[in-house]
């Protein structure tokens, strides 16, 4: 395991799996950041706010059979553990990109917390008190996917 201060080596394949181990995955992050999403459907999703670390279309796995699917929109699907629950990707349905659960690879301390998105759907009951750059939904849509409808993530 690295230590918290170890700086994660770029294009480094980095491990990791679901709570119970039934998926296993490996994944190359695009940097050493981690982006928290407050958007409606990734709290619904996640219990809370989805924590997570863009790695392109690196992500492989070691076995599917386990691997749940869920298409949340018409562009977006989000990966999840069919035994144990556990959320893991949320990703463009062609494969383009793969936004990874920072808290589901091995050592999730490796990532920096840098921005959080969607912040005009945040709930007033709660903030995080790092540094990090903030864009409403339309900014990321108009930032990332233009063509994409910013109500239907």
């Amino acid at each position: 395991m690295r230590k918290r201060a170890e700086v994660l080596v770029m294009g480094e394949r980095l491990s990791g799996s679901c709570l119970c181990g039934a998926v296993k995955f490996t994944a190359v992050p695009a940097d050493g950041e981690m982006a928290v999403c407050h958007c409606r459907m990734c709290r619904k999703w996640t219990g809370g706010t989805y924590m997570a670390v863009a790695c392109g279309s690196s992500v492989e796995f070691s076995d599917e059979a386990s691997l749940g699917i869920y298409r949340s929109s018409g562009y977006g699907e989000r990966v999840f553990c069919k035994d144990c629950g556990s959320t893991l990707i949320w990703r463009m349905q062609d494969g383009s990109h793969n936004s990874v659960s920072a808290q589901a690879f091995d050592d999730p301390s490796q990532f920096k917390f840098t921005s959080e998105i969607f912040v005009d759907e945040q709930p007033a009951n709660y903030a995080f008190a790092n540094d990090t750059k903030r864009m409403t939904g339309p900014e990321v849509f108009a930032l990332y996917a233009p063509e994409q409808d910013p109500q239907n993530g």
